[in-house]
């Protein structure tokens, strides 16, 4: 009966002993021929509070022309304030942030048919720099 032996314990069969390998030197290198080993990539670390503030840079028309002026748009979690963002682009950026607006907007409602639903909303932070202090939000 075979449907009855999948619930049949299965014996475990003892594994037999591998080989031993000789262990060989490398061969020895001349101070001439040292390999110079790769380092890895430094990564700049990112402070706490700008990883759980800042979401994203937002890249649309009115944002890039707001550069000019020396403002960028960022995308920020709904709970974070101005004190917590200023510090987050300073912290990550490495520039002075002169002044921070906030603007929360709203979820607007869908419609697909009959479907209804809700795009959502966010908040954003307009974030002003000291004169002369840049930032590349799209790396080249």
């Amino acid at each position: 009966m075979a449907i009855f032996d999948i619930f049949k314990k299965k014996k475990i069969k003892p594994q037999k002993a591998t080989k031993k390998i000789k262990e060989v030197e490398p061969p020895s290198i001349s101070p001439k021929t040292k390999i110079k080993e790769a380092k890895p990539a430094k990564h700049k670390k990112i402070s706490e509070v700008a990883a759980r503030v800042l979401q994203e840079p937002q890249v649309t028309e009115k944002a890039t022309d707001l550069v000019q002026k020396n403002q960028y748009v960022f995308k920020v979690a709904s709970s974070s304030n101005k004190i917590d963002i200023k510090k987050a682009v300073e912290d990550l950026y490495g520039v002075n942030v002169v002044s921070v607006r906030t603007v929360t907007v709203p979820a607007k409602s869908r419609r697909l048919g009959r479907i209804e639903g809700e795009k959502k909303g966010y908040k954003k932070a307009i974030v002003r720099l000291a004169e002369g202090q840049k930032i590349e939000v799209l790396p080249r």
